[in-house]
């Protein structure tokens, strides 16, 4: 199995040698933050902590867009976007709106959850298999509906 990190490596070199600095600057916070996590933790990241930290990533340039956005700070918006695109080249394939309900009913099935209060349970069965592949806000918005409802 091909590991993530030689992948955005490989895709670092191709930048530098191309000159497209924008990618070239994401992929190198992709690597300064995949370096630190090795550095503090004292460990090699293998593909699936390496996805972590790319959710992550996206998770808070999401969350930039969405204050800069409601500051009317359409350019600042607009270069987090530009970063989350490359950041998703490295993400598994997104999940489907349809993939993500099915996952949710099967997983609502799988736990027994009844009620909103059981959605700690229905969140850790999903976590991992939507790592990277869905926005788990909105996964969890369609747990509370499920359970609500």
């Amino acid at each position: 199995m091909e590991l993530l990190k030689d992948r955005i490596k490989e895709d670092m070199k191709a930048a530098m040698k191309g000159g497209d600095k924008a990618r070239l600057a994401v992929i190198r916070l992709i690597m300064a933050a995949i370096k630190q996590l090795e550095v503090d933790e004292r460990i090699e990241l293998d593909n699936d902590q390496i996805i972590a930290v790319l959710d992550k990533m996206v998770k808070q340039r999401r969350e930039s867009i969405r204050q800069y956005s409601g500051a009317n700070r359409m350019d600042l918006a607009e270069v987090e976007e530009a970063e989350i695109l490359v950041i998703q080249d490295y993400l598994p394939q997104a999940l489907t709106e349809q993939e993500i309900d099915q996952m949710v009913a099967e997983a609502v099935e799988q736990s027994g959850a009844e009620s909103v209060k059981d959605m700690g349970k229905v969140m850790g069965l999903l976590r991992n298999k939507m790592q990277g592949r869905a926005d788990m806000s909105i996964v969890s918005a369609k747990i509370k509906a499920v359970l609500a409802g």
